[in-house]
């Protein structure tokens, strides 16, 4: 009787922490002034990096995910959570720093980031799902409108973290500074690519996750920002649309909220006005 040939199965790829940065508006920079506006850049990343005592990227040759504005770094995976905190909030204070101190012929500086962690299955570090989707968490319409809750507060950042990167790290308690009141649900999506939509958590550092939740005109899914687990999308045939901005009839904000009480401490609020 013939013996049967050993089964080859396949490893999965080592994981790696991701971070990617994008520069808002880089095209509308001056072209004699791109290459040393993105060299503040790198500068300021390295900077920060160094201070919150992260390991310098691993080094990826020139691809194509690189095109001036930004690009994604590669970490070990055990720096994930301090992608998180500290990097997020010591980049928008130096974001902030470099803001007041630039010359007057220097563009300003605002940065969409995106956090997450997965396999890269190649030896030269380019290729594989985990930096697909780490580019489009960057690109997507909800970290885009987070960066105006960023703007509106005077401030230079805006992130956006996987769920499954905030489940392991926000949610898992390896985040001291940052709880859940700290994001906003959202789902990701990038315009022109319709088969891409997942769920994410943003963060804009000084704000509540109730401060960017009236600039999202997307689909949060259920549970409020200040609420902690899984995100979910709508169920089918929901009437809600992911480009109408929606209202439930509670508190609405219209400017942005620091106050820790919003999110966490207001339970249920009645209308005491007469019927008519």
């Amino acid at each position: 009787m013939p013996s049967t040939p050993p089964v080859q199965g396949l490893s999965v790829p080592d994981e790696f922490a991701l971070l990617a940065f994008d520069m808002e508006k880089y095209s509308r920079i001056q072209e004699t002034k791109m290459e040393d506006a993105r060299s503040a850049v790198d500068g300021i990343i390295a900077e920060v990096l160094a201070d919150c005592a992260l390991p310098a990227p691993l080094p990826r040759p020139t691809t194509g995910d690189d095109a001036g504005d930004g690009t994604v770094l590669l970490f070990p995976p055990s720096a994930l959570a301090r992608l998180i905190d500290p990097f997020l909030a010591r980049l928008g204070s130096a974001l902030a720093h470099h803001e007041h101190t630039r010359s007057a012929g220097s563009p300003p500086v605002r940065l969409r980031v995106s956090v997450h962690c997965g396999p890269v299955p190649t030896v030269k570090l380019r290729g594989g799902n985990a930096l697909v989707e780490v580019t489009r968490l960057r690109e997507s319409e909800a970290a885009r409108e987070a960066l105006e809750a960023a703007k509106a507060s005077q401030t230079w950042l805006s992130g956006a973290v996987s769920e499954s990167t905030y489940l392991r790290c926000v949610h898992g308690g390896y985040t001291p500074n940052l709880t859940s009141a700290h994001f906003a649900r959202a789902l990701a999506r990038v315009a022109g690519k319709p088969g891409f939509e997942t769920p994410c958590r943003l963060h804009v550092p000084g704000l509540l996750g109730a401060a960017i939740t009236p600039y999202l005109t997307g689909e949060p899914g259920s549970g409020s920002p200040a609420q902690d687990g899984p995100a979910t999308t709508p169920p089918t045939g929901s009437s809600s649309s992911p480009n109408t901005r929606q209202h439930s009839g509670g508190i609405q904000f219209h400017a942005p909220v620091t106050g820790a009480t919003v999110g966490e401490h207001i339970g249920q609020v009645h209308n005491t006005y007469p019927l008519r």
